[in-house]
């Protein structure tokens, strides 16, 4: 398998691009990047013309992997056919909203944006102006899109930016708490709920080594929330219309949230983000409301035409069934490897999510009751080392998994994640015979 044409671009790359790239976490697989050249189904082919069973499917967004079905790619050419981009509504929009508040349980209203992290700073800003607050709960450890508000790290006593360019006196507002510590969650409620506007959850941390919540957890932050009058947002970003099916995850947790977020699988692969929730909370956006939100691309023709007929494809088509199965194939696959090559690891996912967890515990392997992905159960040998939180990743061996295992997976012709913290994603493409393909690798590597 030759990189030479991929070794190229990335040299011209590293002249005119930071790094060599457009967003940080391509730049992660070592010695460099590959660049990809076309997709075709759960498959990817590089410059070089190598080709690879694909697991990082656009990093989420590509439920039907790399080739959309038949009704969504003709209803994405005809709209582009029809043109770009108009500077007012269309139909189309009213058609994607009605579809979401009909299958997503807590969303009566819907604002259409063009990323995820537009979202989420959407979100923040609209918890603060319904509250009058200042202050928003985050989990340590997850990510919340490139925002000022959830770039912070450290604790509640002391939260700090994590990266350069944000003013401390942003931070300060902001208090990180440990996902799944429901003491931790009432101790801030306790010393600052009168000035917490929102508090920002994934369902399950899924851009940090993937942590599956505790038992009772989420509803100890909803009653947290509805107790000090907060909003809970739900960030469904990841999770969203891949886990828990068209119902998203709020619906397989049964938990009933003030705001979603979203982004990914909405746009079904195209450029997109959402804010979805309440309606006395969702039509205080301008212009029925005061709190200012604007996108010249927002509900983009291409990106609504993707997202909507992906959807209703998904409605009525066995896509859920089949990438859960083949998830679920991947994850009890796993476990049996693991527990005979690295019992130390831990396998995590649910639905059409997995990965394995480069933990250094030291404890028995997963018992049965987690073999389909650790599920927080406290009858696992393993409970007591699984993964709880997002911050639990920079404690793995990550530098085996960047440096040794994930090149050879992928001169094996075997793509998965770019690192310990981001997840592995199923597709409606991928096959049996990927899955077969995928274990065999593990198998070799691990």
């Amino acid at each position: 398998m030759t990189h030479e044409r991929t070794r190229e671009i990335y040299d011209r790359a590293l002249s005119v691009l930071p790094g060599g790239v457009n967003s940080a976490v391509r730049a992660a697989p070592q010695p460099y990047p590959l660049f990809a050249r076309k997709g075709d189904g759960g498959h990817v082919v590089d410059a070089d013309g190598n080709r690879y069973v694909d697991w990082i499917q656009g990093l989420g967004p590509l439920l039907y992997g790399h080739d959309l079905p038949e009704p969504v790619t003709a209803a994405v050419q005809k709209r582009v056919a029809e043109g770009p981009v108009f500077g007012m509504p269309t139909e189309l929009e009213v058609e994607h909203a009605e579809f979401v508040t009909r299958h997503v349980p807590s969303v009566e209203m819907i604002r259409f944006v063009n990323s995820g992290t537009e979202a989420t700073v959407s979100a923040v800003r609209l918890a603060r102006a319904v509250t009058e607050r200042n202050k928003v709960v985050v989990m340590q450890g997850g990510y919340h899109g490139a925002q000022e508000s959830t770039l912070v790290e450290g604790d509640a006593d002391h939260p700090k930016p994590s990266t350069h360019g944000i003013p401390q006196s942003f931070a300060k507002h902001t208090l990180p708490v440990p996902f799944n510590d429901a003491e931790a969650a009432k101790d801030v409620f306790e010393e600052h709920g009168d000035d917490i506007a929102g508090v920002l959850v994934e369902p399950v941390q899924a851009n940090s080594g993937i942590a599956y919540p505790v038992d009772g957890y989420h509803e100890t932050l909803a009653d947290l929330c509805e107790e000090y009058g907060s909003l809970l947002v739900w960030d469904e970003v990841i999770t969203g219309f891949r886990v828990g099916g068209l119902g998203c995850a709020q619906s397989k947790f049964d938990i009933d949230p003030d705001v979603t977020t979203f982004g990914k699988i909405i746009g079904g692969g195209f450029p997109v983000g959402a804010i979805g929730g309440k309606t006395e909370y969702v039509e205080q956006f301008t212009p029925s409301g005061d709190v200012f939100q604007a996108g010249t691309f927002s509900g983009h023709p291409a990106a609504m035409a993707a997202g909507l007929e992906g959807l209703k494809y998904a409605a009525e088509h066995d896509v859920y069934d089949h990438v859960n199965d083949l998830g679920r194939r991947l994850r009890e696959g796993l476990s049996e490897i693991v527990a005979e090559r690295a019992p130390e690891y831990t396998v995590v996912g649910t639905d059409s999510i997995f990965k394995v967890a480069f933990t250094r515990a030291d404890a028995p392997p997963q018992d049965d009751c987690c073999a389909n992905g650790c599920r927080q159960d406290p009858e696992c040998a393993r409970f007591g080392a699984c993964p709880k939180r997002g911050t639990d990743a920079a404690r793995m061996e990550t530098d085996r998994y960047a440096r040794l295992f994930r090149p050879a997976m992928r001169d094996d012709g075997v793509l998965v994640s770019q690192n310990q913290y981001e997840a592995n994603f199923v597709s409606y493409a991928h096959t049996e015979e990927d899955v077969e393909r995928t274990l065999d690798a593990y198998r070799e590597h691990l």
